[in-house]
């Protein structure tokens, strides 16, 4: 099992419309990528470890798939409508990480 980390950095600049990314990008993720998608996971910012300061990042959305050739072959043929739609919901690039998850 693998889990591909979609990260957005938050700043003083950042726009990011959470009900539009929960409601709407997701959702379309989650219909384009099929039953490949075996579970998907979003967290909010809210905090940082120093009280007072901002969430390093204002959203993380954490999406398990089978293996990265699964990950690839579902997400790959549908990776400029995901990314044309950023524009309605954020102004910041988003960081990705893939990763494999080891459960104890």
């Amino acid at each position: 099992m693998i889990k591909v980390s979609v990260m957005y950095p938050n700043s003083k600049d950042v726009q990011f419309d959470a009900d539009y990314y929960k409601n709407t990008h997701l959702p379309m993720v989650s219909k384009l990528v099929g039953n490949t998608l075996k579970d998907l996971e979003l967290n909010l910012g809210i905090a940082s470890r120093v009280p007072g300061e901002p969430a390093p990042y204002v959203a993380i959305a954490h999406l398990k798939f089978d293996s990265i050739e699964t990950f690839q072959e579902s997400f790959g043929p549908h990776a400029e409508t995901f990314a044309a739609d950023t524009k309605n919901y954020t102004n910041v690039q988003a960081e990705l990480q893939i990763s494999n998850v080891v459960t104890f």
